[in-house]
């Protein structure tokens, strides 16, 4: 047995530490009492006027930057000394930051990560961080980590595991689906990838047709856009609906001209009046992520604003 002490969560025995502790704090906020009414005035105000000015900068001005956005060769360096999973965090929080190099220093990287990588905390953060990303390079970088983190090689070997899980692990169906469009993305039996996932595109079971759904938009082909136009208009199921509208608007790997081509089906769909008024509004607002215009729920004003700007 353990001689360790253990605690005694019961106790009412004073801690002179905590005593301590609290003198501590204490003095603390006296120094910062007196030095915030040592201030004078005018630098508190100028002070102010600063901040504010950093904080609320106009969108239309470029970003300020702190320091040159390029990986040093000592930071190079630094990483290179790293255990895996650090050398991904790092990287991958550079690209996400568009740091000059990192991105490079990821695909040169990635193969020796391979069942290596723990996809949890930090990094974990950090991949949602990337797959939200408006740039389609640093959300490919993320896959490509993914496909590490899952000891997934870029093999058609790899396709073969996924489709069998698929086929013979139901629990499984909702990952592998994912994650088979996501090695479908980096060019790894992109065809059979899609034939699968549209296999799955009517099951009976609202999860497999929701992660269908997500991998079909993983994919990102030119032939997935029709298959997440009919699950955004026509799946019994909204939320299925709703990621459908989400692949054609924002989330995975569509560029902006594939998701452009969506827009006069979508159109039509604003004046589908079998639709419920969620997925109409869900239309709009797909229509909004697209373009970037800010027009309200007002079919005219979306036929007339994409006739002057569609080319």
């Amino acid at each position: 047995m353990s001689s360790q002490p253990t605690a005694n969560l019961t106790s009412n025995t004073p801690d002179p530490r905590g005593a301590k502790s609290l003198m501590a704090v204490f003095s603390l906020v006296l120094v910062l009492v007196f030095f915030a009414a040592a201030i004078p005035a005018p630098i508190r105000a100028a002070w102010d006027e600063f901040s504010f000015r950093i904080q609320l900068q106009q969108q239309s001005e470029p970003p300020q930057s702190g320091s040159p956005a390029k990986l040093s060769d000592h930071e190079i360096e630094e990483i290179s000394n790293l255990a895996p999973q650090q050398q991904a965090e790092r990287l991958l929080e550079r690209t996400i930051n568009h740091y000059d190099g990192a991105l490079e220093l990821i695909g040169k990287s990635v193969g020796n990560w391979f069942g290596q990588l723990e996809l949890q905390g930090q990094l974990s953060s950090l991949l949602t961080t990337a797959l939200n990303s408006n740039d389609l390079h640093v959300r490919a970088a993320a896959l490509e980590i993914e496909l590490a983190g899952y000891n997934l090689p870029k093999r058609a070997e790899s396709a073969d595991n996924l489709i069998e899980r698929i086929r013979r692990e139901p629990s499984a169906r909702p990952w592998a689906l994912w994650m088979l469009g996501v090695l479908g993305n980096r060019g790894v039996e992109t065809q059979r990838a899609f034939v699968t996932l549209m296999d799955h595109r009517h099951d009976p079971d609202e999860q497999t047709r929701y992660w269908a759904v997500e991998g079909l938009s993983m994919l990102g082909t030119d032939d997935t856009l029709r298959p997440l136009l009919e699950a955004f208009r026509s799946d019994p199921s909204p939320l299925v609906r709703e990621r459908g509208g989400c692949g054609l608007a924002q989330s995975g790997m569509l560029t902006r001209e594939q998701r452009l081509r969506a827009v006069p089906e979508l159109l039509k769909m604003t004046d589908d009046m079998t639709l419920d008024d969620a997925t109409r509004g869900w239309v709009f607002q797909a229509l909004r992520d697209i373009t970037g215009a800010s027009i309200s729920a007002d079919s005219a004003a979306w036929r007339s604003w994409w006739a002057q700007h569609r080319s």
